[in-house]
Parts: structure tokens; C-alpha cells; sequence
């Protein structure tokens, strides 16, 4: 079932992650179903203005809600429709969505921020045609991203994937450092590029961008 339409221009764009997160994390039912749709409504209203990057102010302005993701650690493959070309949001497409890119080392399926996944939409698109996005990380349990930090790999104490806002990703037949190009003349949220470990981190926070481990660099425009 769809997240419903508003009248709010723009509507199905502001798609504030805390609310969505926290009524998405809930119980699937038709009566929590029905709750977010009404709230959705509501809370976009009062987001008049927020928008998935600047010069996206239309459902038409984004690309075909279209997507293939394959788990690098999994093996498994989702070709899924998350978004028709109206704007609206179909919630089982997201669950699928939410599943294949739930924490590789504890199974923990997490709520994925709708954002994250248009800010994907927009690089491969941007990239032309329909290329597998291939998915070295996305949700990360707490308790996996912990590990991480004391290990002393590459993990934010307060990393975003543990917000569902953030993804690392490939692209088939796309080299990473041309993935974070493209993500750069975006101008939309995180872009990190990790030239040895061949991927680009994508995520739905501020604009800034960062190589390996330096220190992110927040755009000036």
C-alpha cells in the first residue's frame, strides 16, 4: 500500500527521515497503515520547502522510482519499484528495499530513509541507464557498528548508517571515482569516496564530501 497524496506542492518530496523512520519502524498493520498515511499528510504541510536537493521541486524532476540492488554479502538481488511516477511511495517495495539492505553481520533490519535511497536513484540515473547498484553497506546495527569502532576500521561512533541514512555502494561498470563526480555536481547530502576499497558512501545528511579518512569538507555554495 502507497504513502498517500497531499495537496502540499511538492509533498511526497519532504520526507523528513525521523518521522517517516519512526512510524515506518512500527507495526505493519492496516491501522498503522492507515495512521501513517494521515500523519504524512500532516507533517509534510508543516515542511513546506524541504526538498530531496535544490533543484528537485517536482515528483516529475526525479527519475523512474526504479531500482536494482545486489548485497554484496548475500548474493541476493531486488529489482523493485519504490515509487510510481506520481510521487507516491509503495510501503512493501520499501520493506523489500529495507530487507536487502539490512546489517550483513546481525540480520537486524532497519528502517531506511526514503531520501537515501533518491539520492542513489539520482546518481545511477544520472550515470545513464539502469545499472545494478551494488551494496556494500547500508543499515548497520548498533551493535555491529560498535565492533567496527573498536576494531579501529573506517566507522563514525555516530555513523548514519545506523540512522538508515546512510549507503555504501558500486555501480556496475562505473568507477567509484566517477560515481563521487556525479555525486558532487548533485550537491546532495554526504558524498565519501574510499578509492581502496573501491566504493562511494552516499547519504542523506548535509552537503559535504570526504576521501578515505580525511576530515569532510562542507561545500561552500
Amino acid at each position: 500500500m502507497p504513502y498517500a497524496h497531499s495537496s502540499v506542492p511538492g509533498a511526497h518530496l519532504l520526507l523528513e527521515s525521523d518521522f517517516v523512520n519512526k512510524l515506518y519502524e512500527s507495526e505493519r498493520g492496516l491501522t498503522r497503515r492507515a495512521l501513517l498515511r494521515t500523519s504524512l499528510i500532516g507533517a509534510v504541510a508543516a515542511m513546506a520547502g524541504q526538498l530531496i536537493r535544490p533543484s528537485v521541486s517536482r515528483a516529475g524532476d526525479l527519475p523512474e522510482g526504479r531500482l536494482t540492488f545486489v548485497n554484496l554479502w548475500t548474493d541476493e538481488r531486488l529489482d523493485v519499484t519504490y515509487r510510481d511516477e506520481f510521487g507516491t511511495y509503495d510501503l512493501d517495495a520499501l520493506d523489500d528495499v529495507n530487507h536487502i539492505l539490512r546489517c550483513h553481520h546481525t540480520g537486524e533490519v532497519g528502517a531506511m530513509d526514503v531520501r537515501v535511497i533518491e539520492h542513489v536513484n539520482l546518481v545511477q540515473k544520472k550515470l545513464g541507464g539502469d545499472r545494478e547498484i551494488y551494496v556494500v553497506s547500508g543499515f548497520r546495527s548498533p551493535a555491529y557498528n560498535a565492533i567496527l569502532v573498536r576494531s579501529g576500521r573506517r566507522a563514525a561512533k555516530n555513523s548514519l548508517h545506523m540512522q538508515g541514512q546512510a549507503i555504501d555502494v558500486q555501480i556496475a561498470g562505473v568507477h567509484p571515482k566517477t560515481i563521487r563526480q556525479v555525486a558532487l555536481e548533485l550537491g546532495y547530502g554526504g558524498v565519501g569516496y574510499y578509492p581502496r576499497s573501491k566504493f562511494v558512501h552516499l547519504d542523506s545528511g548535509p552537503f559535504r564530501h570526504w576521501e578515505g579518512s580525511r576530515r569532510a569538507r562542507r561545500s561552500k555554495a
